[in-house]
């Protein structure tokens, strides 16, 4: 029987362009990775660490925290109203706040990603994903997030079809098959979509312990546990060398540690693919499009969206 017992929610409201900045924070403090929810009409966005009962001080969390902000606000990012919130919460209060703001997502007529509560069915031949917030999760709802799931459809084409007569998944006629890595895969929500849609094979790997146990939650929510290989890795120790190369590479990582570990990542590309990467501020765009111009490839698609800049790549 689960636990009844209240939950802390503790929160930051901040400014999309430190919002992932404000979630590394929360997480190094309180040891649980951050959820995200951005308001639209506000245009400001609700960083939240949510924790059993009795596993931390509040006054030190606050503390810390706040301190954390200082630094961030000094490495020049606006972080907003920095309001920190400390409170607690029963569970069916999160579950239903979540219920609220978690709204079913569509990218074309090729796919939907909804919640399990959600009674939308999926148009003919969309392939859905199931994605529940949980304590930490990633929905698609923030931008680079949708740049993402866009471009794998873009990338991938329609879901693949099923056979009457064997049901099992054949590819769409006139469709190849396209090998898929995610890096920094968080929920999983990328790899699942991949697996969806017919990619194989389909890798995908995070360095926190805790996305790689919420990704394979959902990896069995969504049946694609056998069409995916999960596994905790560090993209800075890659090496320089890949034993395999992949037709779409996904990177939603900060634009330093793509710049940094740009040849890595590269390394992983076939000739002919497209590589994504997102989770750059906006303002830094155009230095990780000179980057990696550095080596041959250039910029076929991108989204400034919130402060938050995508684009994918391919070889020149």
């Amino acid at each position: 029987m689960k636990s009844q017992k209240p939950l802390w929610r503790i929160s930051v409201a901040t400014s999309p362009e430190a919002e992932d900045a404000v979630g590394e924070l929360l997480a190094s403090v309180l040891g649980c990775a951050a959820s995200s929810y951005f308001d639209l009409e506000k245009q400001t966005s609700l960083v939240s660490v949510f924790m059993e009962h009795g596993k931390f001080s509040p006054a030190g969390a606050r503390r810390e925290i706040a301190a954390g902000l200082k630094r961030i606000a000094g490495f020049g990012l606006k972080i907003g109203a920095g309001k920190i919130e400390i409170a607690r919460m029963k569970r069916e209060d999160w579950a239903t706040s979540w219920k609220r703001h978690f709204q079913p997502i569509e990218i074309g007529k090729t796919l939907l990603v909804k919640p399990s509560w959600s009674k939308k069915c999926p148009a003919k031949n969309q392939a859905v994903v199931i994605l529940d917030p949980g304590l930490s999760f990633g929905t698609g709802q923030h931008p680079t997030t949708s740049f993402c799931l866009h471009q794998i459809v873009a990338a991938v084409g329609r879901p693949p079809q099923i056979s009457k007569k064997s049901k099992d998944a054949a590819l769409c006629r006139g469709a190849a098959t396209k090998s898929f890595l995610d890096i920094g895969t968080g929920s999983g929500i990328l790899a699942i979509a991949a697996a969806k849609l017919g990619c194989q094979p389909v890798h995908a790997f995070d360095c926190d312990p805790e996305s790689i146990r919420v990704a394979k939650d959902n990896l069995r929510k969504n049946r694609v546990v056998d069409q995916v290989k999960l596994w905790r890795g560090d993209v800075t120790k890659l090496p320089l060398k890949p034993a395999r190369q992949f037709d779409l590479v996904c990177a939603n990582l900060i634009s330093d540690l793509l710049i940094a570990e740009r040849r890595r990542i590269v390394n992983r590309l076939k000739g002919g693919g497209v590589l994504v990467l997102a989770g750059i501020l906006a303002a830094e765009l155009a230095e990780v499009e000179r980057a990696f111009a550095d080596l041959k490839l250039t910029l076929i698609a991108s989204r400034v969206e919130n402060e938050w800049g995508s684009g994918s790549f391919c070889f020149v």
